[in-house]
């Protein structure tokens, strides 16, 4: 059985990254990177008010906090998870797109219909 959070990720690094795998899927902002299962994500959202939307997703603002953290950014690099280049972009890696943060659900609400 898999460990759940194998490089023991604190809940900001976790809801972060959620955040970034979303980011890769979304036209306007992820796009293949040059490692296979990589991708570039660019255009991050800036969070106004105490929401914004991210693609057919509404994310509580608060929940988005790591995405102007650079010591969230600086941990997910060290775990090899992403590439920052804060706070502009960054790629995320083939293991960090997979990398199961187990809060999607509870960060992203909505559905993509």
């Amino acid at each position: 059985m898999a460990k759940k959070n194998p490089l023991n990720l604190n809940p900001l690094q976790l809801r972060t990254l959620t955040l970034l795998q979303a980011l890769a899927t979304l036209q306007g902002h992820g796009t293949p990177a040059d490692e296979p299962g990589s991708f570039m994500v660019a255009n991050l959202p800036r969070p106004h008010g105490d929401h914004f939307h991210l693609g057919p997703w509404v994310v509580i603002a608060r929940d988005a906090s790591g995405l102007a953290n650079q010591a969230a950014w600086t941990a997910l690099e060290r775990k090899g998870l992403i590439k920052g280049m804060f706070p502009l972009s960054c790629v995320v890696t083939a293991a960090g797109m997979g990398y199961d943060t187990g809060v999607k659900e509870q960060i992203l609400h909505g559905s993509d219909h």
